[in-house]
């Protein structure tokens, strides 16, 4: 290959990169999100602007040392340059797609490690190619692969898991128990203890992980630091100390929501100044690389690339500009939103959406957790046991009714615990030079303090810890996937040369454009018509009004549903079928959702509001019974279809279409009647309840009929009578949630709402 085919390799690595920036602020913005944004310590704004500027002071402060990249996994000095672009370009195809792959998901994993285990995979690959062609053996491959850094990523993993979890349970469990969740109500001097010890934390964070091999802080200084570790903390505590105490005593501000912006600050200041190599690190040492072997006039095939074994410094200008690309991603990126969506649902305080659903490990360790937690406190005297359940007593006297799904996850105490023990253990690896990660360690961190506040109940146990294994088990798929990948693309690299690497940055831009607009699409449909409200009234006609919405949506979506499924079984339509499931599925599913909520409907209810209960109650029976009847029409039809079963006669899809025209103009009504809460108008629309049962029966008449004289098909008959009973029970649950609205719309009593203790 000649000159002009790495200038543009250059030049799509450099596309690339700013690309892989993108995907990984997506990803990585939960390290220093989810404790402000879970909290709502401050706003959203106010939280974006704090992340912005530590990003940019990150990325201006970055020392730019791109050692993972250059020589960390892999010797440069046993590679020639041809091989070493191949090797680069390999490992930001792959990263770039695994990266959105994980972000499309909302899982978080870790930026180094899917660069290691792509940088590993691809040099493997390359190094694999090299000896075979010289006819070496396996031995031979040590000499070409750095196996050390490897292995300490899977040691990270580990000691993140065990030592991030464990730490972060016990400091959240002793903070708890002197703070308790009335802290706000605690004296000051326990506050600014607290806050002194936070700030401290973090600001040695700040120090150690982010200033300590900038310009900023000079050799001297770090030396002096270094040198009186023990009293630069002692210092730092007395004043924090008094800091915090003149912040809540004399300007009677809330020191947790300072510790929160400090540590949402430090974060991403060490995000961007450690994290960039991630990114940027693989396109920089490419096109160092290139500047190296541009102009030598030795073929790119015999050039060794021993100049990568030196310290080479990143210009300023590219670290700002990566600066840029990062907060701008972080302002305008819906899948870093969803990725950090993830861990505030795992970490929430209570009951929720359950995103993730048990599996057989995660109900074996809830159920042997119960079983120690039994045994551990039946050794436990009641007096202790009594004091920390005192402890965790919750306020809620101040909760303003109706607003629970509006509260934060969590409050600012384990925000501020948080962050707290995230900078201290990742300072301490750092100053000790052990492999923790900072995506593992915020996350486990953050899982440990729910498990010590008690968030992980026995009524949302199951799908948390069902959730952090999908998530660690999703560190290590990466690790995998990353090596496996990265090797087969640079393998298809080496052998198709230019023609390859075309293709597969063709194939690279269609998967990232699709997956963009698939993710898009989704989150269009959600703002949409779909998702039910839940209703907040206290009487029945408050109810009746709150919830006409949500009936018109419900009757909208079954119209669709229904005429889909029988447009779909008369054209043997299998994808729009299977469409059509899913959509019922839906459905479902929040009809569902609004049912699990009935027990925070009571709880907010006011004394005599029993008459709203039961006409809620009965609303989502009838909902529910209309559902059912929806996904059973649904499910028997894709079936019938799936398994290549005899197609309805045409006289039988006549008959179903009648039906569906007749149903149609009835919901379409409905609709109406509900969207402009104009329920003297369901009158007309029950009175065709009759009319249209009658209809669906004389069609039963005649399949029976049929079935004497004519039909031959026993599947189809089945079909045929199934539809139709089934139709039958969709119009009676219509019907009688029709007549429930009608019966109890009163237009001259003014709905009550629950009140707000202010």
């Amino acid at each position: 290959m000649g000159e002009n085919i790495y200038l543009f390799m250059i030049i799509a690595l450099a596309a690339l990169a700013v690309t892989d920036l993108v995907v990984g602020v997506s990803n990585d913005a939960v390290n220093f999100l989810n404790s402000a944004i879970g909290s709502k310590a401050i706003s959203f704004k106010t939280i974006m602007i704090v992340a912005s500027v530590g990003i940019a002071f990150g990325a201006m402060s970055s020392s730019g040392m791109m050692e993972v990249a250059r020589k960390g996994i892999f010797n440069p000095s046993e590679f020639v340059f041809s091989e070493i672009m191949i090797i680069f370009m390999a490992v930001m195809i792959t990263d770039i797609l695994l990266l959105d792959f994980f972000n499309t998901l909302g899982m978080p994993t870790s930026t180094t490690v899917s660069i290691v285990f792509e940088l590993l995979g691809a040099a493997v690959a390359i190094s694999t190619v090299k000896i075979l062609d010289f006819g070496g053996g396996f031995t031979d491959l040590w000499t070409y692969i750095n196996t050390d850094k490897a292995s300490e990523i899977i040691l990270g993993i580990i000691l993140s898991v065990v030592i991030a979890f464990t730490i972060g349970a016990l400091i959240q469990f002793v903070t708890r128990i002197f703070l308790t969740f009335s802290y706000n109500k605690k004296p000051v001097w326990i506050g600014s203890v607290f806050g002194g010890i936070a700030i401290t934390s973090i600001v040695y964070f700040i120090i150690v992980k982010g200033l300590k091999s900038t310009a900023l802080l000079s050799e001297s200084t770090n030396e002096l630091i270094a040198l009186n570790t023990e009293v630069f903390i002692l210092i730092n505590l007395v004043f924090w100390f008094i800091v915090s105490w003149l912040t809540m005593q004399v300007f009677k501000q809330n020191i947790y929501k300072l510790i929160i912006i400090l540590g949402t600050f430090a974060l991403a200041m060490a995000f961007a100044g450690n994290d960039l190599v991630n990114f940027i690190g693989v396109p920089i040492a490419a096109f160092q690389s290139f500047q190296d072997w541009q102009g030598t006039g030795i073929a790119a095939n015999e050039y060794t690339m021993e100049g990568l074994n030196a310290a080479v410094q990143t210009p300023t200008l590219l670290l700002l500009l990566s600066g840029i690309v990062m907060i701008i991603t972080l302002w305008f990126s819906t899948k870093a939103r969803n990725v950090v969506k993830t861990s505030v649902d795992l970490s929430r305080q209570d009951e929720g959406e359950e995103r993730f659903q048990p599996n057989f490990l995660s109900r074996l360790v809830v159920k042997y957790s119960i079983k120690t937690y039994e045994n551990i406190n039946g050794i436990i005297p009641t007096f202790v046991k009594k004091k920390i359940d005192q402890q965790y007593e919750k306020d809620t006297s101040y909760l303003p009714k109706s607003k629970v799904k509006e509260l934060p996850a969590f409050d600012l105490v384990r925000a501020a615990v948080n962050l707290m023990v995230a900078s201290v253990l990742i300072s301490l690896a750092t100053s000790m030079k052990l492999p923790l990660s900072t995506t593992y360690v915020t996350f486990m961190v953050a899982m440990g303090t729910s498990l010590a506040d008690k968030a992980w109940g026995s009524e949302s146990a199951v799908y948390r810890v069902a959730g952090v294994f999908n998530v660690i088990g999703g560190w290590f798929l990466t690790a995998i996937t990353a090596f496996i990948a990265a090797a087969f693309v640079a393998y298809i690299l080496y052998i198709g040369g230019s023609i390859a690497l075309g293709v597969l940055l063709f194939l690279a831009a269609v998967i990232l454009t699709r997956n963009y607009l698939n993710h898009r699409k989704k989150a269009q449909e959600e703002k949409m018509e779909y998702g039910l409200k839940r209703a907040e009234s206290s009487s029945i006609q408050g109810v009746i009004l709150e919830s006409a919405g949500n009936i018109a949506n419900v009757v909208k979506r079954s119209n669709r549903i229904f005429t889909n499924s029988i447009n779909g079984l008369a054209k043997q339509d299998l994808d729009l079928l299977k469409k059509n499931r899913k959509q019922a599925n839906k459905l479902s599913a929040e009809i569902d959702d609004l049912r699990d909520n009935i027990f925070y409907f009571i709880k907010n209810l006011d004394e005599g509001s029993e008459g709203a209960t039961n006409f809620y109650l009965n609303t989502l029976d009838y909902l529910q019974d209309m559902a059912q009847s929806l996904e059973y029409i649904i499910k028997i039809s894709y079936k019938h279809v799936n398994n290549n079963h005899k197609k309805l006669k045409y006289s039988q899809i006549r008959e179903l279409k009648e039906i569906d025209e007749e149903l149609e103009d009835l919901m379409e009504k409905t609709r109406a009647a509900f969207e402009k809460r104009s329920f003297d108008e369901i009158g007309v629309v029950i009175g065709h309840k009759t009319e249209l049962l009658d209809m669906v029966s004389q069609k039963i008449m005649q399949q029976i009929a049929r079935t004497r004289n004519e039909e031959s098909s026993p599947k189809n008959t089945t079909l045929y009578f199934s539809l139709l009973t089934e139709t039958k029970d969709l119009i009676s649950a219509t019907m009688n949630l029709l007549e429930l609205y009608y019966q109890d719309y009163d237009g001259n009593v003014e709905p009550a709402a629950i009140e707000e203790v202010p």
